[in-house]
């Protein structure tokens, strides 16, 4: 039967057991050593700086740190008092226990699953002098044994009695045997003890420090970090600890009159035991790497365990024992042996912190599609991206955000706190992605027009005096901009007409591999109607499915969304007014052709076009020529397949025939002269086949030595 793990009355007895119920009160309580300085992360760290002065006499100057985070404390604690005013000779602190070297002080089961029970407890001070206190009398003595002894069978049931009145299964019971003070033998029965303490004060203590460990809340318990240094100086040390993760959220107000507003607000938290007063909070958008490192519980290596080539006993061999208990469990070998090691690999930094993910959440555009025909390389006919040109720039790899004024917060208490209050380049517009709706959406062209990095965070617009809808902000660099939606504009429509596509002349050509590339220019005639049903006039912004490398004409201005590399064409629409416009779209293309795509009759055509230098084109029509030649090898080989086929199928009826005629059969002379026939057509075609593979080949390379002389361009 499985023990119940540690219950609130079996705490009290521990108490009692381990004689901490009632420890004493420190003359002098510590002090903290005031929080000065809080630096929150988004790797989900806070680094602590404190400054106080070192007392004369009395008190030592502590840092409170929780235990979970004491690891974290003491591999990055730096001295930051200026000058040689104070010297810091250490920090000291209650050693840490981790709960494998807990349950090897305390002799509890080394599973770490394993609950701390009343009855492990007691098996764990076996050997050790006790007192074990009942009713009656108080003994005293070494613990030998705790034994867990079955329950007696409850008695039968009264014939007489009401169905289902049975009385219940009695639980097993413990039995302690103690050795006495004059040799003699013990044994109390376990429902009669009120307590059992060690007599001895180190057994005592090291069971109430494996306790403190295993508790199920140890890693919250308080360690207590006394500054050792010059009494009466001043001293500033800092630290990093585990703290939540600081979140961003913002307000864009767009008034009627004025610049619009930009409002950032952080979400932090004190999930600490300590009130923060007058502390100076500051707010870091970046991600340092931090990673854990256990550091504060003592470590113990492994040694190689060395034996006397002739083995000595420290015992008689057969002091009570046989040879097969002689032979033992290999104790040595197991966890007891080498202590405590420390083994395996960790790793820290590489990894990274994840922040509030919002992602494109709300933004616009997700790129555009792939497909056989991709921007020229060769052909530079404009670039529509040079107008989102102004890329943010950084200056290091963390931007901080100084909050005005100190924080004063309580322990275990959140607070939503401005930190950012600054006007901004806004456009409100309206937003048309004809892939998905003609019906427009509220937007706005927002550049960071700030000096800092904004972290990303749910963003709430309000605009005409109210609510105007909410979207998300990516992580943006000064000077860069975002598109961003945040609800739908009924009033605004736009949808195509008619789209022509006017010419596609070719430039140049080339050949790499064996793809021949032909380099164009596509002119493409789109006709957009329009409408804005509003009171007031709309920019609308419509999402073209073109590549960068192209020029527009038509509209009245034209813009590119960077994050999804799509260009926009801009119409100014006044108040219930319709637009009727013509966009005329030039596109530097690329259409590729391999071997198996490519044919004397487009080589053909474009040795005919004007467009392509006198050079392109001699060689577009020599390569055209032998084409046609390895066209025909091709044609000659599938008709020499489809006759080999033919044949054979002729050779399998003959075969067919001859056995069913026989040799004596009328006519079987004829069936096998019809069968060698087919068989010497069959292999004339096979090595016609073979003869024409090779032609092939050379008339392949001929085409691809030709076209070599284009070059990758």
């Amino acid at each position: 039967m499985r023990t119940a793990p540690l219950a609130a009355s079996a705490i009290l007895a521990i108490l009692a057991l381990t004689g901490c119920a009632a420890a004493p009160a420190p003359a002098v309580a510590p002090r903290v050593l005031p929080l000065r300085t809080l630096r929150l992360y988004e790797t989900g760290v806070g680094y602590f700086e404190r400054s106080g002065t070192l007392p004369a006499t009395g008190a030592a100057q502590t840092l409170p740190v929780p235990a979970g985070h004491l690891d974290d404390a003491l591999k990055t604690l730096v001295v930051l008092t200026p000058g040689a005013k104070a010297h810091v000779g250490g920090v000291e602190f209650g050693s840490s226990l981790s709960r494998g070297m807990a349950r090897a002080m305390a002799g509890l089961p080394l599973d770490a699953d394993a609950p701390v029970t009343y009855e492990a407890l007691l098996t764990s001070l076996e050997g050790s002098t006790v007192a074990v206190r009942t009713a009656i009398a108080t003994i005293t003595g070494r613990l030998v044994h705790v034994e867990k002894v079955a329950a007696e069978p409850a008695p039968k049931a009264d014939p007489g009695a009401k169905d289902g009145a049975h009385e219940k299964p009695r639980a097993p019971r413990l039995l302690l045997t103690l050795l006495g003070e004059h040799a003699e033998v013990v044994r109390v029965d376990g429902s009669t003890i009120e307590s059992v303490r060690p007599t001895d004060p180190a057994q005592a203590a090291r069971v109430d420090a494996a306790l403190a460990s295993l508790l199920a809340h140890g890693g919250q318990g308080r360690h207590a970090l006394r500054v050792l240094g010059d009494p009466g100086a001043p001293v500033t040390l800092g630290y990093i600890a585990e703290a939540p993760v600081w979140r961003t959220t913002y307000r864009l107000v767009m008034p009627r009159e004025g610049k619009p507003i930009l409002q950032g607000w952080a979400l932090l938290h004190n999930d600490t035991d300590e009130d923060w007063g007058d502390v100076h909070v500051e707010l870091v958008n970046g991600r340092p790497d931090s990673f854990l490192f256990p550091l504060a519980a003592p470590r113990y290596a492994k040694r190689e365990l060395v034996t006397p080539q002739n083995e000595l006993s420290t015992v008689p061999q057969l002091m009570g024992r046989t040879a097969d208990t002689l032979w033992g469990d290999h104790l040595g070998e197991s966890f007891g042996a080498g202590g405590i090691g420390l083994s395996g690999t960790g790793e820290g930094g590489g990894g990274t912190g994840e922040g509030i993910g919002l992602g494109s959440i709300g933004t616009i555009g997700h790129g555009s599609g792939t497909g056989s025909v991709s921007a020229s390389s060769l052909l530079a006919v404009g670039d529509l991206a040079s107008v989102a040109k102004a890329a943010g720039t950084e200056a290091g790899a963390l931007f901080v955000y100084s909050m005005p004024s100190a924080l004063a917060l309580r322990a275990h208490a959140s607070a939503l706190v401005p930190f950012l209050h600054q006007s901004v380049e806004v456009e409100p517009i309206a937003w048309v992605d004809p892939r998905s709706s003609s019906i427009a959406r509220s937007a706005v062209r927002f550049v960071n027009a700030t000096a800092q990095t904004l972290p990303p965070g749910p963003i709430a617009f309000f605009a005409e005096g109210g609510f105007a809808g909410e979207a998300g902000l990516d992580r943006l660099k000064p000077g860069e901009r975002r598109f961003i939606t945040h609800g739908v504009d009924l009033d605004v429509e736009a949808k195509v007409d008619r789209v022509e596509r006017v010419a596609e002349k070719v430039q140049r050509i080339t050949f790499a591999g064996t793809q021949l590339t032909e380099h164009f220019l596509r002119t493409t005639e789109t006709r957009w109607h329009v409408e804005n049903r509003a009171g007031q006039p709309r920019s609308v912004h419509i999402v073209l499915d073109f590549k960068r490398n192209a020029t527009l004409a038509g509209a009245d201005a034209v813009d590119y969304d960077a994050e999804s590399a799509r260009p926009l064409v801009v119409f100014k629409v006044e108040a219930r007014k319709t637009l009727e416009r013509t966009v005329t779209s030039v596109e530097g293309l690329a259409r590729s052709a391999g071997n198996d795509d490519r044919t004397a009759k487009r080589l053909g055509e474009l040795a005919a076009l004007a467009e392509l230098p006198s050079a392109d084109r001699a060689i577009a029509g020599e390569a055209g020529a032998r084409q046609k030649d390895l066209e025909e090898t091709r044609a000659e080989i599938a008709a020499a397949r489809e006759d080999l086929g033919r044949v054979e199928k002729d050779l399998a009826r003959y075969r067919d025939d001859a056995k069913a005629f026989g040799e004596r059969a009328v006519g079987a002379q004829a069936i096998v002269k019809r069968l060698v026939a087919a068989e010497d057509r069959i292999d004339a075609l096979r090595k016609r086949l073979d003869a024409l593979d090779k032609d092939l080949a050379k008339r392949a390379e001929a085409v691809r030595a030709v076209l070599a002389r284009l070059g990758p361009g």
